[in-house]
């Protein structure tokens, strides 16, 4: 089954939002994994205006399932990621300004930066993840760079799905089949929700992870925090 691995950025700005500890980060990683879970994301910026350093620091040990660090590999980034050690890191290729991760790597342009980054993660005993779209070219570089596993930027087809249906599966399962020959495992995320989730399972079933934040922590403004985690497995049947 593919795992759920629940991005709790959303939580961490409301509590920013006003200070203090509420909502209580902690207690709602605890409470993802205890309603079913198997994962907790976290993507650190630069600014801290969600998850801060010291979130991270204070969730390693809490967390029982798998922990997974998004972010962008600059100097600060890595030197948190190989102190907490991780089960993964997911390199993304954003810049400090932006508002959320909206394209994937050109593993093309950068090669020799994102090798030394999987080389130094790998040394430190981190899977290695690299954000990609949906062109095969550079998927197939990701392999040739070292990398564990690819996350496919699932936005665009978000987006086409509401108007295309079926259709807008087609590049990312092309794109799949690709990463599986290059003995890549596949990761995905980014605007998945309960609309889009299943179909995107069903085609690509043998995805090893999904990261899910923005739409969840939504959907459990609704149907609260247990309903909601139980809605998205059950999508993953």
């Amino acid at each position: 089954m593919t795992k759920l691995s629940v991005n709790v950025n959303k939580i961490a700005l409301i509590r920013n939002a006003r200070g203090g500890n509420l909502p209580n980060l902690s207690q709602v990683v605890l409470d993802c994994e205890k309603f079913g879970a198997e994962g907790i994301t976290v993507h650190p910026r630069p600014d801290e205006r969600h998850i801060r350093y010291q979130d991270v620091w204070n969730l390693r040990p809490q967390i029982s399932t798998e922990f997974n660090i998004e972010g962008y590999p600059s100097p600060e980034f890595m030197k948190l990621v190989l102190s907490v050690k991780p089960h993964q890191v997911t390199l993304v290729p954003d810049a400090p300004d932006a508002l959320t991760s909206n394209a994937g790597w050109d593993t093309l342009t950068h090669a020799d930066f994102l090798r030394d980054t999987v080389d130094a993660l790998h040394e430190a005993g981190i899977r290695s993840s690299i954000f990609v779209g949906t062109d095969l070219k550079l998927i197939e570089q990701a392999a040739k760079l070292g990398s564990d596993r690819v996350e496919l930027y699932t936005g665009p087809y978000a987006e086409a799905f509401e108007k295309h249906g079926a259709e807008a599966l087609l590049p990312f399962v092309k794109a799949a089949e690709v990463a599986r020959k290059c003995g890549l495992s596949i990761n995905a995320g980014h605007d998945l929700n309960l609309f889009n989730l299943k179909a995107f399972h069903e085609a690509i079933p043998y995805v090893e992870e999904v990261s899910i934040g923005h739409a969840l922590v939504a959907d459990a403004l609704y149907l609260g925090l247990e309903k909601t985690i139980a809605a998205y497995k059950e999508c993953l049947k």
